[in-house]
């Protein structure tokens, strides 16, 4: 699945690539709708994700004129402009549309789903490591069988670890998994969200921490 993203600001944008690359997607990214028109010109794509305000317009308008023109690509508009009538000119236009603030794990469910209107893509697999199982297409985990009750956040950095299979992963890729802005060094965000996971999945012990690195899913 290739996905183009365009975004002005270089931490969301960053942020942005980093969470749907972990969740298995090709991305390029853009920061302008010149650098669009080149990537559109070279690589085929089954999702683009659009910042709605970028430097030389509306993007809304950028993409209108390529629907003029046949482009049938499943657009994701992002923005802060979240009244009614932004978001029924983003739907008129485009196929899904995200107001900020929100969470990666969001958009990735987002763009997956885009991502299938293409019609060349399948659903994504379920993952599954040491009796703990992740399913992004109904959004549910379990351990043992046992539902989980998870915050988006909470599956995202979830999800990441189990298809890591047992590999650490470091504390800024799961930043990047569940969070559209970077945090700074200090922020103890990830270790709150890691203890509400661990009470989650219960004993035995399964989310280990690896020092210096990050964390970890391994059966004891």
């Amino acid at each position: 699945m290739r996905v183009l993203v365009t975004e002005d600001d270089d931490d969301l944008r960053i942020a942005v690539d980093a969470s749907l690359r972990g969740a298995g997607f090709a991305v390029d990214t853009a920061s302008d709708l010149p650098e669009v028109d080149l990537a559109l010109s070279v690589n085929e794509y089954d999702c683009a994700v659009f910042d709605r305000m970028l430097p030389g317009g509306d993007a809304l308008d950028y993409v209108a004129g390529r629907r003029r023109g046949g482009w049938a690509v499943p657009v994701l508009f992002l923005t802060g402009r979240g009244d009614t009538t932004d978001r029924v000119e983003g739907l008129a236009v485009g196929d899904d549309y995200l107001s900020k603030p929100f969470a990666t794990a969001e958009l990735v469910v987002r763009v997956r789903s885009l991502c299938r209107r293409s019609g060349r893509v399948t659903a994504a697999a379920t993952a599954s490591h040491a009796g703990i199982e992740v399913d992004p297409e109904r959004y549910e985990a379990r351990r043992d069988g046992r539902p989980l009750t998870l915050t988006g956040k909470e599956f995202a950095v979830l999800e990441r670890l189990v298809r890591a299979a047992g590999r650490p992963v470091a504390r800024a890729e799961l930043i990047a998994a569940a969070w559209d802005e970077l945090l700074p060094p200090a922020s103890n965000v990830l270790d709150v969200l890691v203890a509400q996971l661990r009470r989650k999945l219960g004993r035995p012990a399964a989310l280990h921490t690896v020092r210096g690195v990050g964390y970890l899913i391994r059966a004891d």
